[in-house]
């Protein structure tokens, strides 16, 4: 099954009341005691043309990142990371992150809302933030940290035939804090030889459920 089309309006709409909603039971790790370092991603969204932005046809923009970065080498991941100090706001974040790593202008971004903090197994407390972004735009690519630019269609990426959750061997440390060997991770097919899994499938994914108006789990 697939997203209806969907307008601007929607998303916006569709994002301010899900706000604050309970987060997906997969992303909870409360039970790990440490400082949580704020960060935010920005999820990109465009059309390829006029007749896609018309018939209301998305692709979702993504990265994959290199494998001289500390964490999370060669995986694929959004635009964005660690707060600093002195941003005023997760969207201020992940536009900051998102021009110093692919050379996207912020004022080329029209936000529409962002998504519930979800916490990681590295600490970090992300936000993700939507926007619509102009395509095609000068790409310049971080070369430290960001290896490939592409793009999947959101069509494709909400059928649940392509996605599934597998259990993931916890590292010995995390494991002994949660009392637990593995933990369930979402996981995409391969698309264009990039694989889509973990915190970015997260965010992907409930990003979809959002969109679907599908309610959290226990509500």
């Amino acid at each position: 099954m697939s997203l209806p089309q969907i307008t601007e309006e929607y998303i916006t709409q569709r994002l301010s009341e899900a706000f604050n909603n309970t987060v997906d039971e997969l992303s909870i790790l409360d039970d790990i005691p440490a400082d949580l370092r704020p960060a935010a991603v920005l999820i990109p969204m465009f059309h390829v043309s006029e007749q896609d932005r018309l018939n209301h046809i998305w692709q979702v923009l993504f990265t994959r990142r290199t494998q001289a970065v500390a964490e999370h080498q060669g995986q694929v991941a959004f635009p964005g990371g660690r707060a600093d100090p002195d941003d005023s706001s997760p969207e201020y974040t992940a536009l900051r992150e998102a021009n110093e790593e692919i050379g996207l202008d912020p004022t080329q971004v029209r936000i529409l809302g962002r998504m519930n903090e979800l916490r990681t197994i590295s600490n970090y407390c992300v936000t993700p933030v939507v926007g619509v972004i102009q395509w095609p735009f000068h790409v310049q690519l971080q070369g430290i940290e960001v290896s490939r630019l592409f793009s999947i269609p959101l069509d494709w990426l909400a059928d649940p035939a392509h996605h599934e959750i597998r259990n993931f061997p916890l590292p010995p440390a995390y494991a002994g804090l949660l009392h637990q060997h593995e933990r369930p991770v979402v996981y995409f097919e391969t698309y264009d030889n990039e694989l889509l899994w973990g915190v970015s499938a997260q965010i992907t994914l409930n990003f979809i459920h959002t969109l679907e108006n599908k309610k959290p789990a226990g509500s």
